[in-house]
């Protein structure tokens, strides 16, 4: 006759265990979820300001909306950059869910031109000492420039043609001054656009007339004084502890920040950035657009020639993002559709490889976009 044993309680134990842990972990997550950690996510903004910076400061705003971030800092040592990327960024701070902060730092740094009008944007701008923002004149993309600029002054300047004859006088005042008026368009629309900035932000408006008709700058504690900023912090912690409890105004409504006890998460720009604001460099962009120009001049001149109309296609659809003229999707997608044709192109043409390393690159680049 077998003797029954004693059913074991020890299937019972792991199973109450389980049951436990497993309660514990739902509730960490739901706690996790309803009072998430509460994040200052800092994004670097060093150099020049083009589609490639423009594409990192406005992904990165992104990532924190979504993210259910506190605040965006804006750290910036910029001596300006494209209108158009410019105008990204500040587009993109406008419609953000997230205060935005613009910090000039660390010391030594600038917001010069382009950078000036972010500042001028965002919710809350500070600067750390020994920094200077302003001189934020438009200027032509061209290896002269637009010129001075012109200047309330210029208007009741006296003409210096008065000491010429009769006849040149007539010619010269009946001759139209495009050059003049093109300056005067940009500009005015560049003081516009800044004193909207002003105005929104309850900023310095006649300072940022000047910054653009005169080409003024100003450093962190002048600025300060002249309410062109808010705040002047020496780094971010300080920067933090300033800024609590101040009222910003979102498209959601008015928010009260609370930077207390805020963890900080510096974004550093990858190597897909980097590369691309090397090339997105305005001096390299005009470089690539000449490069471009003149390779496809010299294999329409030379057919068959076949490296100076590689070279040429890729260094012209890379001048056109850099310039800005087609979007970070529209020119990735070209270049690779360039490489792919490059490519097949090798199969039924004896270029020596040419058509082959042309297409690998560009499908390579374009990818990276």
């Amino acid at each position: 006759m077998a003797i029954s044993q004693p059913r074991s309680p020890l299937k019972f134990t792991l199973l109450i265990w389980a049951a436990s842990l497993g309660l514990l972990f739902a509730i960490t997550l739901s706690a996790q979820e309803q009072n998430p950690t509460k994040r200052a996510v800092v994004l670097e903004l060093d150099g020049i300001i083009g589609p490639a910076s423009a594409d990192f400061i406005v992904r990165g705003i992104e990532t924190a909306e979504t993210s259910n971030a506190a605040l965006v800092i804006l750290r910036m040592n910029t001596p300006g950059g494209l209108d158009t990327s410019m105008r990204d960024i500040i587009h993109k701070i406008l419609s953000s869910r997230v205060p935005v902060v613009s910090y000039v730092a660390p010391s030594g740094s600038r917001a010069a031109s382009a950078g000036t009008y972010i500042t001028y944007a965002s919710h809350i701008a500070a600067m750390a000492p020994a920094t200077n923002l302003g001189s934020a004149t438009p200027v032509a993309f061209s290896p002269g420039g637009m010129g001075k600029p012109p200047t309330e002054d210029d208007k009741d300047a006296p003409d210096q043609s008065e000491d010429k004859e009769s006849t040149d006088q007539t010619e010269a005042k009946s001759a139209p001054k495009l050059g003049s008026a093109m300056e005067r368009k940009v500009v005015n629309d560049a003081v516009a656009y800044i004193k909207g900035l002003a105005r929104l932000r309850q900023r310095n408006e006649t300072w940022a007339e000047d910054a653009v008709r005169s080409a003024v700058s100003l450093t962190a504690e002048d600025a300060l004084e002249q309410n062109v900023i808010d705040v002047v912090a020496k780094d971010v912690p300080d920067l933090l502890a300033q800024i609590d409890q101040r009222s910003v105004n979102l498209p959601s409504g008015e928010v009260t920040l609370n930077t207390d006890d805020l963890v900080i998460d510096i974004v550093e720009p990858d190597w897909r950035t980097k590369l691309l604001a090397v090339i997105t460099n305005p001096n390299v962009a005009y470089i690539l657009m000449l490069l471009g120009v003149y390779g496809l001049f010299f294999e329409l001149s030379n057919p068959g020639s076949m490296y100076p109309g590689v070279f040429g296609a890729i260094c012209l659809l890379l001048a056109l993002y850099a310039l800005h003229v087609l979007p970070v999707n529209y020119a990735g997608l070209a270049l690779i559709l360039v490489g792919i044709a490059f490519m097949v192109g090798e199969l039924f043409v004896p270029s020596f490889g040419v058509l082959g390393i042309g297409g690998a690159a560009a499908f390579v680049i374009g990818y990276s976009f």
